[in-house]
């Protein structure tokens, strides 16, 4: 049965992933972070689940890709330069096509930067991180109760298109308390990564399936596979042959774009006769939902769209956007960085206007009402 809690958005993601399958965790403690960390370590060793406090965030994320080549759902969890660090074991992830969920718990940056405080400024190191092209998936909660549900989807997404996930949440999402809904376990759908039906004689490690996934094996379930960072042909073997290298190379770009409609979510909140839009996301949106709420008392007609799906970016649908609103305002916590992809999307057809804060500080409700007046 669903029960009510009282928790922290960190902790939230923790029994999240427990409540998708996660049975391993590795990770650096790192402010605003660390308290996935102690809850996982909390948790983890009471379901036989394997908790692992590594070295460094280089060794917090090579132990999650191995504990998921051995047949694992796994997690990793940092924050600001802990993210950086990351980088390189993430985009080996991304070639050698190995599931895993990357909670990234923003704060201001660059470097040591701001560590208590709340930032936005990741959303296109998430995107264009690791070197080289990759199809991302970044989900950006909004609230303590999205924080568990979107760490469902994020695991979903992560073993059914067999790559890494990015959850985008914030240090006051992450440090914030608020009442959450446990969804009973039957009311939600947990997806597992697909098994090679092949006998190990059989057994292609990279070939894909109809839905351009390869079937993955575990270690130790008798199928042998190569993993390396090289790009590979369809046996797991470094090759400089352009077909094999083109074929791997579209194929983790397509397995995403192929899907795109059934990856991208959003909201909308009072659009039906619009004429103004706030774009926002992560900890904004509750500013700005509260800000229009108000306003919409006034009599202003504004709106709200919400991207869950930071990455792949709801251009489509901001694109339809565009054609109905004569202005989309774009309020977040850094120096505009997702104003560029709304404009993209927009090409023209309606005025944008990006809103930036980067002093560690959240958008108050009458800041970004004072926006939406401006161009009223």
């Amino acid at each position: 049965m669903a029960q009510n809690e009282f928790w922290q958005g960190n902790k939230a993601i923790a029994m999240g992933a427990i409540a998708a399958g996660c049975r391993f965790f590795g990770g650096y403690p790192i402010t605003p972070s660390t308290e996935i960390m102690e809850t996982m370590s909390e948790e983890l060793p009471k379901l036989g689940g394997k908790f692992m406090q590594m070295e460094d965030e280089i060794g917090g994320i090579a132990s999650a890709i191995g504990a998921s080549i051995a047949g694992k759902k796994t997690m990793t969890a940092s924050s600001g330069p802990g993210i950086s660090l990351k980088q390189e074991l993430l985009g080996y992830a991304y070639i050698a096509e190995i599931p895993i969920v990357l909670a990234n718990v923003q704060r201001g940056g660059p470097s040591t930067g701001l560590p208590t405080k709340i930032s936005q400024a990741d959303v296109m190191q998430a995107k264009w991180g690791p070197n080289g092209d990759h199809g991302t998936i970044a989900y950006a909660p909004c609230s303590i109760q999205d924080c568990y549900e979107i760490t469902i989807k994020a695991f979903n997404s992560a073993e059914r298109y067999r790559q890494p996930v990015i959850i985008l949440a914030d240090e006051v999402l992450g440090h914030m308390r608020e009442k959450i809904t446990i969804p009973d376990p039957s009311s939600y759908t947990i997806v597992d990564r697909k098994k090679p039906t092949a006998s190990p004689d059989e057994f292609v490690p990279y070939r894909a399936d109809e839905n351009g996934v390869p079937p993955m094996a575990a270690f130790g379930d008798g199928y042998r596979w190569h993993v390396t960072g090289l790009t590979t042909n369809e046996w797991g073997f470094p090759t400089n042959e352009a077909p094999d290298i083109d074929l791997k190379a579209n194929r983790i770009l397509t397995k995403i774009n192929r899907f795109r409609d059934d990856i991208v979510e959003y909201t909308e909140d009072y659009m039906e006769d619009a004429e103004v839009a706030v774009f926002s996301y992560g900890s904004v949106y509750r500013s700005a939902l509260r800000a229009i709420r108000v306003l919409r008392e006034e009599g202003v007609k504004v709106g709200h769209f919400r991207p869950i799906t930071l990455w792949p970016f709801p251009d489509k649908e901001i694109a339809e956007l565009s054609k109905k609103v004569k202005t989309i305002i774009v309020p977040e916590l850094n120096a505009g960085q997702m104003v560029l992809e709304v404009e993209r999307a927009a090409a023209g057809r309606c005025e944008v206007i990006g809103k930036s804060l980067i002093n560690g500080e959240l958008y108050k409700p009458a800041e970004i009402m004072s926006f939406i007046k401006e161009v009223a």
